[in-house]
C-alpha cells in the first residue's frame, strides 16, 4: 500500500527521530565501550547496545539491547539482555519488565528513560550462579542454507542474532553455505527459528524471503577439543573441498566435519 503525502512525512519524521536519539544517547553513554551502534540500516532502524551497571555490595555488569524499528518512536523498541552473571531466565524477566514498562511510557524517545529506570528499580539477584537452566548443555550445530543474494542484510542479520543470543559462530561461503555455531543448545534453536520466521533475503524476483529450506547438518554436544575454537562472528569463503576441509581444521572440527561431508556430496 502506498502512503500518502502526509504519512511519508510522518515516516520521514519517525526515522528522523531514532537517529536524533541514537546522537543524543551516543553522548550520554561515551565511557569506553558503554554504547555500541551495532546496526546502522536504514530500513530496519538502528540497533544500540548500552552496557550497564547495577548493584552495590555486588556489581553486575548487563548488556542492554534496543532495536528501534523505522517506525520508533510510535511503537516501543525492541529489547534485548544479556549477562554473564544471570541465567537465562533472569535475563528474560529483566527483559519483560523493560518491555512493559516501555508500554506504559508516551510514543516519544524513550530508551534513556528506560535504561535509567533499569539502573534505578533492578535488583541484583541473590543467587548470580546463572541457575540449573544456564547449566543446560553447550552445543555446536551446523547448519546449511540454500543461498544468499541479499549479502550485506542477511549476513548482517546473522552476525546481530549471534550477539543477542550469545551464540559463537563462523558463516561459510562456497559452493554450500555453512553456518557453525556454538552455544546453549535453546539459543541455537532460537537462531533456527529466526531464521524459518523472519524474512533475511530475497529470492530470485527480488522479494524478500523467508529461509525456509535451511538444514540442521548435525547438533552435538560441545567437545572439550572444540571448546574455545570459535570467538565472535567470523565471514569466511572458501573455493574447493580444500579449502572447506582447511577451514573446519582450523577450528579443531575435522571430527564434525567428516559427520557431515556426506550431506555435501551431492
Amino acid at each position: 500500500m502506498e502512503l500518502h503525502g502526509g504519512d511519508e512525512a510522518e515516516a520521514e519524521a519517525e526515522a528522523e527521530a531514532a537517529w536524533e536519539e541514537v546522537s543524543v544517547l551516543s553522548a550520554i553513554y561515551c565511557a569506553q565501550g558503554e554504547l555500541r551502534l551495532l546496526q546502522q540500516s536504514a530500513d530496519d532502524g538502528p540497533v544500540v547496545q548500552i552496557n550497564s551497571t547495577v548493584g552495590e555490595e555486588r556489581r553486575l555488569d548487563v548488556s542492554l539491547l534496543f532495536h528501534l524499528h523505522p517506525r520508533y518512536p510510535s511503537c516501543p523498541p525492541n529489547i534485548s539482555v544479556s549477562s554473564t552473571g544471570l541465567s537465562r531466565t533472569q535475563c528474560h524477566d529483566i527483559r519483560q519488565k523493560l518491555l512493559d514498562h516501555a508500554a506504559a511510557l508516551p510514543l516519544e524517545p524513550m530508551v534513556h528513560q528506560l535504561v535509567q529506570w533499569f539502573q534505578q528499580h533492578v535488583e541484583v539477584p541473590e543467587e548470580l550462579s546463572r541457575g540449573e537452566e544456564e547449566k543446560e548443555e553447550q552445543c555446536t550445530a551446523v547448519l546449511l542454507l540454500d543461498h544468499i543474494r541479499s549479502h550485506n542484510r542477511y549476513v548482517g542479520l546473522l552476525e546481530r542474532w549471534t550477539q543477542q543470543l550469545q551464540l559463537t559462530g563462523r558463516l561459510l561461503l562456497g559452493r554450500h553455505i555453512l553456518v557453525i555455531l556454538q552455544g546453549l543448545r535453546p539459543s541455537i534453536k532460537e537462531f533456527c527459528r529466526l531464521l524459518k520466521t523472519v524474512k533475511v533475503d530475497v529470492d530470485s524476483s527480488g522479494k524478500k524471503c523467508k529461509e525456509r529450506m535451511m538444514k540442521v547438518l548435525i547438533e552435538t554436544p560441545l567437545s572439550s577439543s572444540c571448546a574455545h575454537g570459535l570467538q565472535g562472528f567470523v565471514v569466511k569463503n572458501y573455493q574447493s573441498l580444500a579449502e572447506l576441509t582447511a577451514a573446519f581444521q582450523e577450528i579443531n572440527m575435522t571430527q564434525l566435519y567428516q559427520q557431515i561431508s556426506p550431506s555435501l556430496s551431492d
